[in-house]
């Protein structure tokens, strides 16, 4: 979650995103015992998702060269720097805001009635609390409580469709196997 993201990361990195037109989405450091990862989600200030893959690689690299040159991670890394994706994050209250509607999974900090991970839809939320129903049953969640949230993106017939698998591969958004 954007709140649990340390202070000397995010005002380290988050002004570097911004100039290059992004906003900081989320940030996870996970330790390892020889080397740990950086994962850095950014989005456009849209919240579309569309952040191209050579303008990730550039974020990318000024963020290697950021983050090494202040020394912020003490031992070797690996960074990867991507956008939100199908299973968007939420990490935000913004986030949670345009996903209102959607199908998400949750996991809270704490058991809500014996249970920490929920899938269902956001029915609302107004940035203290949200609403989702999950089996017919409406479940209220505080925001401080939720610990990772993901829209459950739903495939269609459409995305699966002749003509939507020809637009894509004429485009070259579809890659072919060659055997």
């Amino acid at each position: 979650m954007y709140r649990d993201i340390p202070e000397e990361l995010r005002t380290l990195v988050e002004p570097a995103i911004e100039e290059a037109g992004y906003e900081l989405v989320d940030l996870l450091l996970t330790r390892g015992r020889g080397s740990s990862q950086l994962r850095i989600t950014i989005d456009t200030p849209a919240g579309d998702g569309l952040v191209p893959v050579d303008r990730l690689a550039d974020v990318s690299r000024e963020l290697g060269t950021l983050l090494d040159a202040a020394d912020a991670i003490a031992a070797s890394y690996r960074l990867d720097v991507s956008s939100p994706g199908l299973d968007r994050v939420l990490a935000r209250a913004q986030d949670f805001e345009a996903a209102c509607g959607s199908k998400i999974k949750l996991e809270t900090r704490s058991p809500l009635d014996g249970r920490r991970r929920f899938r269902g839809e956001l029915v609302a939320f107004d940035g203290h609390a949200l609403e989702l129903t999950v089996d017919g049953v409406s479940v209220s969640v505080a925001f401080d409580d939720v610990s990772k949230a993901n829209v459950m993106y739903e495939f269609t017939a459409a995305d699966f469709s002749a003509a939507n698998s020809r637009d894509n591969e004429a485009r070259g958004k579809v890659a072919r196997c060659s055997a």
